[in-house]
């Protein structure tokens, strides 16, 4: 397909301007900044739409088909909540205006804290944090806070190997040491691993269950007291929220501090990098060093609470992400208490058929029950097929690649996440196209190896894509 750059014609024009009715002065400005081409394409406006009109079906979308993948990028989130966000009173409010006449967003952020630390079971919520990994670093400088408050010098962190990449990096940029505890043979937390690690110069323990593996750890309170017993904190990384929201409050299972994906759990489409909330709840005796403000009620006043000597200060410009948060408050209130379950209940369903239909044609290094999403490998797969020419063969039936390679401790992985929102129609028909890819991988294997075939795009060498990227289309 061609750039528009190389479409039009000299002299072709999309718009009329009428003649020049006002006396022409010289001098406004100097020669240097006037120029007579700005080496612009040529078209009339029907080129411009039928090239634009093009350019927008050749991009994937939740819209058009299924994300494997689910939450972790994209997963369906009703439209109603992208209605709310673009009312004028929160779409046109500037953050600077006064809280009288701000009370509506006000209210929205108050009542949105109180159903958060409902969902999650803890006391205090901060919506300050602009995302997960920023909910993390904000979730690392309070446990940091709450050691020096107490005079204590712990410069380690204990992180699962099962976590996500960003645990370990933000313990790094707090100055913590990281050190990585051992999955067992069942995917869990290596208990025995924990005990020998676990020490006074460690300041807790970043744990995300359910993990990037799928699966529950069935030993999360002994977990907690673990490390309590020997005076940490335990943080939860709540990406996999998922999996629990309305069946589960992670603070009533031991830990002491979590953050909470909005964009992932609660609404909005985060691909492409953003936007996102990251949200941090906290038990009582953490409460006092969360970032101000809060919002708190007085009668029927919402106002700001700046009040706190132990705060850790201001994590976010403003207040947060608010067109987030009005998404995330849509889609908790239209979805209610039941509604809620029904989306840890029906993603976990779904997963679970995923993974016992594709059982016998994948690797499943852990043979247990998944929650949300399960983790599959190429190791039998014929021919030298990798899990990265599944997902490019993927591409060419029209649906998008999983995650692979991740988690780094399964070789090969394929990561699986179909979300609550998707039919049965649509996991069947996902499941074909998997068994399929894996009968190619025996009977043409190069098919596979050289897909894409279909696509706009074919096979990029990835390493030069990723160290000599070209981002700019240059005339010949």
């Amino acid at each position: 397909m061609k750039v528009i750059f190389e479409k039009g014609s000299e002299g072709r024009k999309g718009i009329h301007l009428p003649n020049l009715d006002v006396p022409e002065k010289q001098g406004i400005l100097s020669q240097e900044f006037l120029r007579d081409e700005l080496n612009l394409p040529e078209l009339s406006e029907v080129n411009v739409v039928r090239h634009f009109t093009k350019m927008s079906t050749l991009n994937y979308g939740v819209d058009s088909g299924f994300y494997p993948l689910g939450s972790c990028t994209m997963k369906y989130n009703p439209k109603v909540n992208e209605e709310m966000a673009k009312l004028a009173g929160f779409a046109f409010a500037h953050p600077l205006q006064g809280e009288e006449i701000s009370q509506g967003a006000l209210q929205l952020m108050y009542e949105l804290e109180k159903l958060l630390c409902e969902i999650s079971g803890f006391e205090r919520v901060t919506l300050q944090p602009a995302a997960g990994a920023h909910g993390e670093l904000t979730g690392i400088i309070i446990i940091q806070k709450y050691f020096e408050e107490k005079r204590e010098n712990r410069p380690k962190m204990l992180v699962a190997d099962s976590s996500h990449g960003t645990n370990p990096a933000s313990c790094v940029l707090c100055g913590f040491e990281s050190i990585e505890v051992k999955s067992d043979a069942n995917g869990n937390v290596d208990l025995n691993d924990l005990r020998e690690k676990m020490n006074e110069e460690v300041a807790g323990l970043m744990l995300t269950n359910p993990n990037t593996l799928g699966l529950f750890d069935p030993n999360i309170e002994e977990i907690c007291a673990i490390v309590h017993n020997r005076g940490g904190l335990v943080y939860c990384d709540g990406a996999n929220f998922n999996a629990l929201v309305g069946v589960s409050k992670p603070g009533h299972q031991g830990y002491d501090i979590m953050h909470i994906n909005l964009h992932k759990t609660f609404s909005t489409p985060h691909g492409g990098g953003g936007p996102g909330s990251g949200p941090v709840g906290v038990t009582k005796e953490l409460v006092q060093f969360l970032p101000r403000p809060f919002v708190e009620k007085k009668g029927e006043h919402y106002f700001f609470d700046y009040h706190g000597d132990k705060s850790i200060g201001k994590m976010r410009s403003f207040y947060g992400n608010f067109g987030v948060l009005v998404r995330a408050y849509t889609y908790i209130k239209g979805l209610g208490a039941e509604g809620l379950r029904g989306i840890a209940e029906n993603a976990v369903l779904n997963a679970n058929y995923i993974r016992v239909s594709l059982m016998d044609t994948y690797d499943l290094p852990y043979n247990r029950i998944c929650m949300h999403e399960f983790i599959l490998s190429d190791k039998n797969l014929a021919n030298g097929v990798t899990s990265m020419d599944v997902a490019k063969r993927l591409l060419d039936y029209g649906i998008h690649s999983p995650t692979v390679y991740f988690p780094l401790i399964v070789h090969g992985a394929i990561m699986i996440e179909p979300t609550e929102t998707e039919p049965k129609e649509t996991l069947d028909e996902f499941i074909e196209l998997m068994k399929k890819i894996a009968i190619e991988a025996k009977e043409t294997p190069e098919l596979v190896k050289g897909a894409p075939h279909n696509t706009i795009v074919g096979r990029l060498d990835a390493v030069r894509a990723a160290r000599q990227p070209d981002l700019k289309w240059t005339k010949n």
